[in-house]
């Protein structure tokens, strides 16, 4: 049987130029889609696959994540002296109390593989999760679950995987490999930001990691890649050398919310499917002129 998934790694340390000036003092993680920042959606994802234990990967500015997170005692205390208890269990809500927060500095924000190394001594010896928030991933079961069983059934890294336009392959990982199972891959070759006339595939690596804990043998020694950073992609490259590692196509829905487009089509699909807002949304959108 293989080793349970209990911990996950979110690189929170990058400074989100994209969304300037929003972003100048505020977290690009602590962005709200309808009421509940980008960091959230990723941490809830991560304790539905069952994992407690959320190392969180920061740089300086970052201090918001951290008390997100964190009991806020006085918000809390005037909420139960006002009686109201909806509210106070929602505040509650966000860290349930079987739930783990650990913070760890990044001093230099020069990739991802360099992030995830950040982790390696939380993380130990063990397979764990990563997790980017800034790819919002809707499925049922969360897609998370989904790759936690499958690690359950075969025991290897995997990397959530899915379909991409050519002409976009320069903005993602792409794997090559067999097809072992409908929506499995076993990986030959992964390749970070190819040219479109280049690529092997189509078939990116998107937000979400399964890892052997041996890829941060291959972090250490991996040489600056893409952009002159420490990739990710670089480690699992040197990885696949020693380990068989799986491409899974999930199933549901992702939000780049990286971009501004993303973040707007999140936003809007989340706000048509919330409880409390989508009534009422979806009758303002039917009354806008939408011909353009």
């Amino acid at each position: 049987m293989s080793q349970a998934i209990t911990k996950a790694v979110f690189p929170v340390a990058g400074l989100g130029t994209r969304f300037l000036p929003a972003t100048k003092a505020t977290p690009k993680e602590m962005m709200p889609v309808v009421d509940k920042p980008l960091i959230q959606y990723a941490v809830e994802e991560a304790y539905a696959a069952g994992i407690t234990e959320m190392i969180f990967v920061t740089g300086r500015h970052k201090r918001a994540i951290e008390d997100h997170f964190d009991t806020a005692y006085e918000l809390e205390n005037e909420l139960a002296a006002a009686n109201k208890q909806a509210l106070l269990d929602l505040v509650r809500s966000v860290k349930p109390a079987d739930v783990q927060c650990v913070f760890v500095r990044q001093p230099v924000a020069n990739g991802l593989g360099a992030a995830v190394l950040c982790a390696e001594r939380l993380v130990g010896n063990e397979p764990f999760a990563v997790l980017l928030a800034d790819d919002l991933l809707v499925g049922s079961p969360p897609v998370m679950a989904q790759m936690v069983e499958l690690h359950g059934r075969h025991g290897r890294s995997i990397l959530a995987t899915e379909d991409v336009p050519r002409e976009q392959t320069r903005r993602y990982g792409i794997v090559s490999g067999q097809e072992i199972l409908p929506g499995l891959t076993s990986i030959t070759g992964i390749v970070e930001k190819p040219a479109p006339e280049v690529a092997p595939t189509t078939q990116a690596v998107v937000g979400r990691y399964i890892l052997s804990p041996r890829v941060f043998h291959h972090l250490r020694h991996a040489q600056p890649g893409a952009g002159g950073e420490i990739q990710l992609t670089d480690g699992i490259a040197a990885l696949l050398g020693e380990e068989a590692v799986y491409a899974y196509r999930y199933v549901g829905r992702r939000f780049d919310c990286g971009s501004k487009a993303g973040y707007l089509e999140a936003t809007v699909q989340l706000g048509l499917d919330h409880p409390e807002t989508g009534p009422a949304f979806a009758a303002f959108l039917k009354g806008l002129n939408l011909c353009v």
